[in-house]
């Protein structure tokens, strides 16, 4: 398998989770290499569900190897809530999940920044301190996961970004935080994660040298990416492939494969231009058909039409080399498919995503219609044995986002699942 990084090429969950899940069985290390808890990725084993938000979802895999590199912002109480809670489904975290030193934190004062901004500036956050945490590492005010090894160092540090914090929660009429509660938590649960974090930059280089099958995952997708995707409605890291070598330690020349993940049609949460979004009776099927609810915080997603457009730039920025489609069972029912071939901006035909929102928002889809398949992929386990239409559909996807395609995937369960 080589080193992959898996990246998704809409605006996040396009069923990352799933595919990492069924890739892991080739691979000995999977790696988160960003985001926070705000990212959920849902698995499916049998009839068991799990919901993770920042532990790899190769720690459902026993005996793998599972790293949050020093790309994520971690949430200390987040972090040992994931792990009592697969430890309490018989999950092993125990010796296959490490921290990296160099992670930061997101603390309880960037959860209540982050509130603030978002009520002067709505982008669709969802207020769990990310973006904050994010600010602080640029501004090399943060405090990173080395800190809470070394309490006394913490608490200084701790007490000083309080007493800003509370500075600004005054002015905006917030009720102060209590850096004793804090610092006593958070000390604590430092405690208790201790025995996970350790260097794992050296580590995953040498596991790579030793020719070790290494597993890459992001969150969110290449549109919500800081620098490439709708800004400012995007998240604050790097989602693309690049953000994985920044994000785990990897040089870009170790990375072998990148696949990229998409749906059948596309999905957005939050705030922000989508230029095949339906408001109509068709939108609200494919949110309900796919069971479209954010996995970490329950609002409705979204729903359109797929945009080939915006696909082709992720393939583009990504190096995107295999694509894995997922969620193709839920267009099962419907009789004509549409997917956007081009934009309209005042009324000139354009071939790639516009660096203005403003512009994107004002793009027009153009579309190609394709008739449906109207038969249940849902018990499919061969390409070949797919019906004649939704082959021809999804070798147009690849065609038009300008890659091949690689994998496709009728339903959350492992089994239900093609490799081409």
């Amino acid at each position: 398998m080589a080193t992959t990084v898996l990246v998704g090429a809409q605006w996040g969950d396009e069923g990352k989770g799933k595919i990492i899940d069924v890739l892991t069985e080739q691979a000995d290390v999977v790696v988160r290499y960003q985001g926070g808890n705000n990212a959920g990725h849902t698995v499916e084993v049998g009839s068991e569900k799990y919901v993770l938000h920042l532990i790899p979802s190769g720690i459902l895999y026993p005996g793998k190897l599972n790293v949050i590199g020093n790309g994520v912002v971690v949430d200390p109480l987040a972090l040992l809530e994931e792990i009592d809670h697969l430890q309490s489904r018989k999950i092993a975290v125990d010796g296959n999940l490490l921290v990296s030193d160099r992670a930061h934190l997101v603390l309880p004062y960037h959860r209540l920044l982050d509130g603030i901004r978002e009520q002067s500036n709505k982008i669709g956050t969802t207020k769990r301190g990310i973006g904050p945490a994010y600010s602080d590492k640029v501004g090399r005010t943060g405090i990173r996961m080395i800190d809470l090894l070394s309490p006394e160092k913490f608490s200084v540090k701790l007490r000083r970004k309080v007493r800003e914090t509370n500075e600004i929660a005054r002015t905006f009429g917030q009720k102060p935080l209590s850096f004793a509660k804090i610092n006593a938590d958070y000390l604590a649960a430092g405690k208790k994660l201790r025995k996970y974090i350790t260097d794992t930059i050296t580590l995953l280089n040498r596991h790579e040298r030793d020719g070790r099958q290494i597993l890459l995952e992001g969150a969110q997708g290449t549109l919500l990416d800081i620098d490439f995707g709708t800004y400012p409605f995007v998240t604050s890291s790097n989602t693309t492939a690049g953000g994985a070598c920044a994000g785990s330690g990897i040089p870009p020349h170790r990375i072998g494969r990148v696949v990229g993940v998409m749906k059948a049609y596309t999905t957005r949460v939050g705030e922000g231009p989508f230029p095949t979004e339906l408001l109509d009776e068709q939108g609200a099927t494919l949110r309900k058909v796919g069971s479209e609810f954010g996995a970490t915080t329950g609002r409705p997603r979204r729903c359109g039409w797929f945009d080939a457009i915006a696909t082709r730039y992720s393939v583009m920025l990504n190096g995107i080399d295999e694509l894995a489609v997922t969620k193709m069972d839920v267009l099962d029912a419907v009789p004509k498919i549409k997917v956007c071939v081009a934009y309209k901006l005042d009324g000139k035909l354009i071939d790639t995503v516009p660096a203005d929102v403003d512009d994107l928002q004002r793009c027009l889809p153009v579309y190609q219609e394709f008739d449906g398949w109207q038969t249940s992929t849902k018990h499919v386990r061969d390409f070949d044995d797919l019906p004649k239409r939704a082959r021809l559909y999804l070798n147009k996807l690849a065609q038009l986002s300008g890659t091949k395609l690689g994998i496709v995937s009728v339903g959350a369960r492992r089994e239900e699942t093609m490799f081409l």
